[in-house]
């Protein structure tokens, strides 16, 4: 905070400060904020627009309640941004999704005013209706909020706590965050006034005491519910939610700190589930952002007038994620037979040339990742072979549509699974690194990890021809660098690829690790395999090596317990097979944020550790040798 007076923010390190601001104070703290925000993360990198539009949100929730006490729960994350730097947090923000910093979502361990950890989407209201239930059976007295963004309220699962809340009636206020416009039409003065009046206590009272008055069989009940229905249908956008229970109130600006704070205060004290909307603006404040809020969603550090990076690139290296888009974009020109899905990751997952191209072709369900499994089983019954591009963290939701509606029909769905291994800065809840684990159970999958690029290429050619479920897991990051061969070559279901022939040891490699091992593997004359298939595993080889092999190492970027390496074991036991074998992979325990080079880094996974693991094991295994002889 050395480049700019922040005079306002200065004074203010906790909620309990925000007490002491007049109303022109309050205001001056937004913009502060803001410009603190921008200035912090312009360096460091992070999220940024859904923050930006979240600032007097944070401001007048955590100045009309009485938090930690009162429970606010936000979803996702991707919005705590301010809400972090209320909370004891400003001085560390530039440590935000560092190694040993503060992470970017919300995090219990980290605050206590991170009353649930955020980082999939649409939990926040089921989390916020069961502290509800919680704090009734105990008798407690606190109030409970939850904050959820208009994305989050496409997924299923928000409905499904709505419709809960609304049966138990619990007292619960729930935010809902418009920043896309899509719910409400724009909003003025005659909306702001509307929500005003609807919030007053004085007029929910008259209306309380005149449903009291007027009984069921009453005909003046029967006229007046007819007139609130069809004025709600005209006047209203919130009828489905008072249809789900709630008391629906707003739109409301969600960047007019007065009105906020006056609608906060006149409904927390309101029993029943209420529903607040609230419209905001991504990247509010900053004009660039304003104007492509996509785009300014995650950033790496920027320049703040030019809203471009100031440092060169250092490498036109291609990611797997480019792979993935030129090979769909490629393919789609000559097979007409299939579709791409994907549950809101259209940019994050390389399709957005493809919906260019190819619009009819090309399906954004929004967050619903189970319906994107279930509806790809669908189009595989209909003789369509559907592409479902997901991460591998989110893949996470959809694992019953996975088991019951994918596999165990054996239906023709081919899963593209983007950030596989650990994804870096953001974090446990975003590492892909069970997914290997929980699909290899499965009777009818094939599980392809590509090594490099082309490896991947010839893999989806492969996936694409497989009749059945099949999945092809890569990581986040750039590919090795090679040039890439346009092909439609296709690789045989099963079989590994034996890179380096040596003795004494044999390294097993599922996916991009291999570039880590090429030079050691050489170095001590040691056998280096890509096995490219985690399932069907290639037993022809494993079955050799025993001969003339001490020992087998394996190594993936995912969970060591269940994994690739734990379905060789059982391989080696149920055949009794005499070699030794050692699994390298993420160990048993939660793995924090990062860049990847640092984590992988603190697991031993990196270049440098993986050579000195290896050393170990050859120096034992030859001294082991001698020993015997």
């Amino acid at each position: 905070m050395k480049n700019k007076d922040f005079s306002i923010l200065d004074k203010v390190n906790f909620p309990r400060d925000l007490k002491k601001l007049d109303s022109e104070e309050l205001n001056c703290l937004a913009s502060d904020i803001r410009e603190y925000i921008l200035e912090v993360i312009s360096k460091t990198g992070g999220h940024l627009a859904a923050g930006l539009g979240t600032v007097e949100l944070s401001i007048a929730l955590h100045y009309v309640f009485d938090t930690p006490k009162d429970k606010i729960i936000w979803d996702v994350g991707h919005q705590c941004y301010p809400h972090k730097v209320l909370t004891g947090r400003k001085h560390k923000l530039n440590s935000i999704r560092k190694y040993g910093g503060l992470s970017g979502f919300l995090k219990i361990d980290e605050s206590e005013y991170d009353v649930f950890g955020a980082g999939h989407s649409s939990t926040s209201i089921s989390a916020a209706l069961g502290v509800c239930i919680a704090r009734d059976i105990k008798n407690e007295k606190y109030r409970v909020v939850s904050v959820i963004g208009d994305g989050g309220m496409t997924a299923g699962m928000s409905y499904e706590a709505m419709c809960h809340a609304g049966y138990l009636k619990k007292d619960i206020l729930v935010i809902l965050n418009d920043n896309e416009m899509s719910i409400s039409p724009n909003i003025g003065a005659l909306n702001k006034y509307l929500t005003r009046i609807l919030s007053n206590k004085t007029l929910s009272d008259i209306k309380e005491k005149g449903n009291k008055f007027l009984n069921e069989k009453s005909p003046l009940k029967k006229l007046a519910r007819t007139i609130k229905e069809n004025a709600q249908s005209i006047l209203s956008p919130g009828q489905l939610f008072e249809e789900l229970g709630f008391s629906y109130y707003g739109p409301t600006d969600g960047h007019d700190i007065d009105s906020l704070k006056t609608v906060l205060e006149n409904l927390k004290e309101k029993k029943g589930p209420v529903i607040l909307h609230v419209i905001t603006k991504k990247g509010k404040g900053y004009k660039i952002a304003e104007k492509n809020p996509i785009k300014y969603h995650g950033v790496s550090p920027f320049n703040i007038k030019t809203g471009t990076s100031d440092k060169p690139k250092l490498s036109n290296t291609l990611t797997y994620t480019n792979i993935f888009s030129k090979w769909i974009n490629h393919t789609a020109k000559y097979d007409e037979n299939f579709v791409a899905i994907t549950p809101a990751m259209r940019e994050g997952s390389g399709l957005v040339e493809f919906e260019e191209n190819y619009p009819k072709r090309f399906f954004d369900v929004g967050i619903a990742e189970q319906h994107s499994v279930t509806l790809a089983a669908g189009l595989a019954v209909g003789k369509i072979k559907p592409i479902v591009a997901i991460y591998s963290t989110f893949l996470q939701r959809a694992y019953d549509q996975l088991i019951h509606d994918v596999n165990l029909q054996n239906l023709n769905v081919m899963f593209a699974i983007d950030r596989a291994g650990l994804v870096g800065a953001d974090g446990e809840t975003h590492h892909g690194i069970y997914d290997i684990s929980f699909m290899r159970i499965l009777p009818n999958i094939v599980i392809m990890v590509p090594s490099n690029e082309n490896e991947m290429w010839k893999m989806l050619n492969t996936a694409l021809c497989h009749n059945g479920p099949v999945a092809v897991r890569y990581p986040r990051g750039n590919t090795c660098g090679d040039e890439i061969l346009i092909t439609d070559e296709i690789i045989k279901i099963g079989e590994s690829s034996t890179i380096y022939k040596g003795k004494k040891i044999a390294i097993l490699v599922f996916g991009h690790l291999i570039d880590n091992l090429y030079e050691i593997s050489k170095k001590l004359s040691i056998t280096l395999v890509d096995m490219r298939f985690v399932k069907p595993l290639d037993t022809k080889i494993i079955d050799e090596l025993p001969k003339d092999h001490d020992c087998i190492v394996t190594v993936e970027d995912s969970v060591v317990i269940g994994g690739a390496g734990s379905s060789v074991n059982e391989y080696i036991n149920q055949k009794g097979l005499k070699i030794n074998i050692i699994n390298l992979g993420v160990p048993d325990k939660i793995v924090s944020h990062g860049s990847q080079d640092e984590l992988y880094s603190q697991i031993g996974l990196n270049k440098k550790s993986l050579e000195i693991k290896i050393n170990e094991i050859y120096n034992q295994s030859t001294q082991n040798k001698k020993i015997a002889e």
